[in-house]
């Protein structure tokens, strides 16, 4: 495990990252003996230095969704990365390039909830009743890290799950009124589809994700308040894109979100 003061420096090192937009060596490269707790550890020492120079935490993302992303990352489980209030983009916004390090879009699942949703042994009946209402969503996937280090899991969980912006529809609807199962979306650049899928493919269910994010907060006495969002997981695989792009998706139920990349 990480000495309390190399968890301090890997977690300012992100920090700094972000700020100038200069990606570092990746957790798992630096400290080859981190562990996945160490990863958490580096994360929530990043929100906590956020929240001290000002920013809100919005809520959480869920990440290796799939059992596709697991194999790939040597995970067992999900993971979840903190959302920020300044990571969010208005829709029909504009996502300036020069902040971002390697952006690939996904589309999710957005569960804004009503009331606090607290572990353990949270089930899916304990999301639809938490869940104020969903709304369609287009993450950008990115990284503070420069490339891949030997462990990707560790370095994912370390960088809140490889977050970069969140860009939220404006078409709420409650849970008792859909099948979340059954939404399908597509995402398209510059008007050409390119890649479609259903939300059953985040475990069976999105609402199973945000039951086993409930669950994992918990283990780490980390709050999921009334009004957090939680980004459910992609059900498409992500897509990249560059300065001058418009990244439009269309959701079954929920109408369409959209930005432009500048």
């Amino acid at each position: 495990m990480l000495t309390d003061e190399q968890l301090r420096a890997a977690a300012e090192a992100l920090v700094r990252a972000e700020q100038d937009h200069a990606p570092i060596t990746p957790l798992s490269e630096r400290h080859p003996e981190a562990t996945i707790d160490d990863a958490y550890r580096v994360s929530m020492a990043v929100t906590d230095l956020k929240v001290k120079a000002g920013r809100v935490v919005k809520g959480h993302k869920i990440g290796l969704t799939s059992k596709a992303m697991r194999s790939l990352t040597g995970a067992t489980e999900p993971d979840y990365g903190t959302m920020f209030d300044d990571w969010f983009v208005l829709e029909g916004g504009t996502v300036d390039m020069s902040t971002m390090n390697r952006p690939l879009v996904e589309l999710e699942l957005a569960f804004v909830l009503g009331s606090p949703l607290a572990g353990p042994g949270v089930t899916a009946a304990d999301v639809v009743r938490a869940t104020d209402f969903v709304l369609p969503s287009i993450e950008i996937v990115d990284s503070r890290y420069a490339g891949r280090g030997p462990n990707m899991l560790v370095d994912s969980i370390s960088d809140a799950a490889s977050c970069g912006r969140v860009v939220l529809g404006g078409c709420p609807r409650r849970l008792t009124d859909i099948d979340v199962r059954r939404i399908g979306a597509s995402l398209a650049v510059n008007g050409t589809i390119e890649e479609t899928g259903v939300a059953s493919a985040v475990m069976g269910n999105p609402i199973n994700s945000v039951a086993w994010l409930a669950n994992k907060l918990h283990e780490f006495g980390v709050p999921f308040e009334a009004g957090h969002v939680a980004l459910s997981g992609s059900f498409i695989k992500a897509i990249p894109f560059k300065a001058g792009d418009v990244v439009s998706a269309t959701f079954d139920q929920l109408g369409d979100v959209s930005f432009t990349a500048a």
